[in-house]
């Protein structure tokens, strides 16, 4: 008998979120659980649980709409790889994307990129995680800018949806609702940015504006108001908002492309999306 044989696959909800969890902080990423909560109650969560009782791989997709979705979190306890269990796990999350007619999308990094491209999916926009250290600048928020409140939600939601061709509505109702997250918007609501605690690190993004000049200031805003490690994730495209990261001292922590399965993904970010929500959300 295999040692895959051994397993039991689960759908993953609260009992779970302990051991999903884990296998994330094992891996070093920056997730916590109120990421893994979202995608146990707006997506489809799904893992392999070892009779002993633990939880040794995971995969959740996470459908906004019937447009496209994200599939993410594939993750398999190191003494587990190399037994298909990830490549399972995926093809689970495809067809529960697919069944809700759903174009299964993903950013991948170059490791990760030959399997999915055997999988069916193409190749888009490249982008890289950025990572850095902030100290507060002590300076007040330029006049353009305030803190969001409520009432921006409806806005909000509509720009990002404008930036990314989908709407997001939970996933932005669920970063702002959270008590470590802040957000800052432009007083003529020509932009907004989103700031929440990750455990490794504060995750700045989505960053959703007009223009390049508009996706500075709150970039910059964002970063004077925040202290410790930061990670963010950039396209490609937007060299002079990579400047201006290298000259605060971020570095590039590793790449990713966007990959899509049944679509050619776009090949350049859209125009006002600046900064990713992350490559587990898009």
């Amino acid at each position: 008998m295999a040692l895959s044989d051994q397993l039991r696959l689960v759908a993953c909800g609260e009992a779970e979120l302990a051991d999903a969890q884990a296998l994330s902080d094992a891996a070093g990423w920056n997730q916590t659980a109120d990421d893994w909560q979202l995608f146990m109650q707006h997506g489809k969560t799904i893992g392999y649980r070892h009779p002993a009782g633990r939880l040794v791989a995971t995969a959740a997709a996470l459908p906004y709409g019937n447009a496209k979705g994200w599939v993410a979190m594939v993750l398999v306890a190191e003494a587990w790889r190399h037994q298909g269990l990830a490549t399972q796990l995926l093809q689970i999350g495809i067809d529960h994307l697919r069944q809700r007619g759903a174009i299964p999308y993903l950013d991948a990094t170059p490791a990760g990129a030959p399997t999915y491209r055997k999988a069916g999916f193409q190749a888009g926009f490249a982008l890289s995680r950025w990572e850095g250290t902030t100290s507060p600048a002590g300076q007040a928020l330029p006049a353009p800018m305030r803190a969001a409140e409520p009432d921006d939600l409806a806005w909000i939601i509509a720009l990002d949806a404008a930036a990314n061709s989908v709407t997001r509505d939970f996933l932005l109702q669920d970063f702002l609702a959270r008590s470590t997250s802040q957000a800052w918007v432009m007083r003529d609501q020509s932009g907004f940015v989103i700031r929440r605690q990750g455990r490794r690190a504060a995750q700045i993004g989505p960053l959703v504006a007009r223009d390049e000049d508009t996706a500075t200031a709150l970039l910059g805003a964002a970063l004077d108001l925040s202290q410790g490690p930061v990670f963010l994730d950039l396209p490609d495209r937007w060299d002079g908002l990579a400047a201006r990261l290298h000259g605060r001292g971020f570095a590039v922590q590793r790449p990713f492309v966007r990959m899509a399965l049944g679509e050619r993904p776009m090949q350049a970010a859209n125009d006002q999306l600046f900064v990713l929500a992350g490559p587990e959300f898009g």
